[in-house]
């Protein structure tokens, strides 16, 4: 099958990720690659995937920084977000997906996967001659719902998934969703440690919906001291609230880091922290840190129930209770590190989430024979 993914192109597609959507994006190509599929990944500049052919779109993630999602916003926050930076930024992602669909049109393919979160992407989608999906890695938006009732009431209309039941439930209210295809991890790469390990991790951007201020919290309380992985996503959030967190015993803040690097530390932790304060859509980290065996302390929020095995593979405590968090994260050494990596092998792992594309790809060709 030969298969074009149009990547978000408010960020290049390669380590480290800037989020959860652009290393599955990543993973998605090199899986479906690896199972003999032709798979062309539509990208911003800069891009790479290693064994995926990368088309460059020629799009700069600079100039589209105005249409980066803001969940705080609320509804419609992505294009709220591009007036705030100028119509500029909103006539550069017209502009870029236009390009990149144009760069389609005659490339013979049999499927045609979205996974920008853009109503230009969805809206200019309408026109592409393959069959196409759309994959929304983010909660309902104004622009975005609007764009995909618009090319729902077409002659072709696309095919809608989303990444948790969750996050279903949620777009069902606006519009229609044909399938759920979570963004699993590959459990096979990720490294394995058996033994307990030491102290807490949290990894995400540094936003405040992530959390990490609320995990330097709960590690204190718990008497653990954290590793705090992520770059800025809000510039001020990040400089007021979280770099002071330097100078508090125990808290050491870095940069964003490959992911084979972010999966040892995990490894090497007694706790993975993730007390989000948004309806997280799915929760990859929580699954890589089940497949590296650490446990994972997470607010019952969004798709982490889906994720996480209350009791068995970590705890999910009432969202905003820190106290019950860092009770959780001490009682986190007590959790079996062999039936965390087993319960990512059997429900979280990328080959099931391959398995999955494969099935509403064929469908797909089948419905446009």
């Amino acid at each position: 099958m030969k298969i074009a993914i149009m990547a978000p192109l408010v960020t290049a597609i390669r380590e480290p990720q800037l989020g959860g959507s652009q290393a599955f994006v990543s993973d998605l190509a090199r899986g479906l690659a690896g199972r003999g599929h032709e798979v062309h990944v539509y990208a911003a500049r800069g891009s790479a995937i290693s064994g995926v052919t990368v088309i460059d779109t020629g799009a700069d993630p600079r100039v589209l920084a105005g249409t980066l999602y803001r969940p705080r916003a609320g509804a419609g926050a992505a294009s709220a977000a591009a007036g705030q930076a100028g119509e500029s930024a909103g006539a550069a992602a017209e502009a870029a997906f236009a390009g990149a669909y144009a760069g389609m049109r005659d490339g013979g393919y049999d499927v045609i996967h979205n996974h920008a979160f853009d109503a230009p992407a969805v809206r200019l989608a309408t026109a592409l001659p393959a069959p196409v999906l759309h994959t929304l890695h983010l909660p309902p938006d104004v622009a975005l719902t609007a764009a995909l009732d618009q090319s729902a009431r077409t002659s072709r209309p696309p095919v809608v998934a989303t990444v948790s039941d969750f996050q279903a439930a949620a777009w069902r209210r606006v519009i229609g969703v044909d399938a759920i295809l979570p963004p699993f991890v590959p459990t096979r790469l990720i490294p394995y440690r058996m033994e307990a390990g030491f102290g807490a991790v949290f990894a995400g951007r540094l936003s405040p919906e992530k959390g990490a201020a609320e995990a330097i919290g709960i590690a204190a309380a718990a008497g653990l001291p954290i590793d705090v992985y992520g770059d800025a996503y809000d510039e001020v959030y990040a400089r007021d609230v979280i770099a002071p967190q330097r100078a508090r015993p125990g808290v050491r803040i870095h940069g964003a880091i490959p992911r084979a690097s972010l999966w040892t530390a995990m490894s090497g932790a007694a706790v993975v922290l993730n007390p989000v304060s948004w309806d997280e859509p799915f929760g990859m980290a929580a699954a890589e840190a089940q497949a590296c065996g650490t446990p994972v302390v997470a607010f019952r929020r969004g798709g982490l129930p889906e994720v996480l095995e209350d009791g068995v593979t970590g705890f999910l405590v009432t969202p905003g209770d820190l106290r019950a968090a860092a009770e959780a994260a001490r009682r986190a050494i007590g959790i079996s590190r062999p039936a965390c990596r087993a319960h990512a092998e059997r429900h979280l792992d990328l080959e099931l989430s391959l398995d999955a594309h494969e099935r509403v790809y064929r469908m797909m060709t089948a419905s446009s024979a």
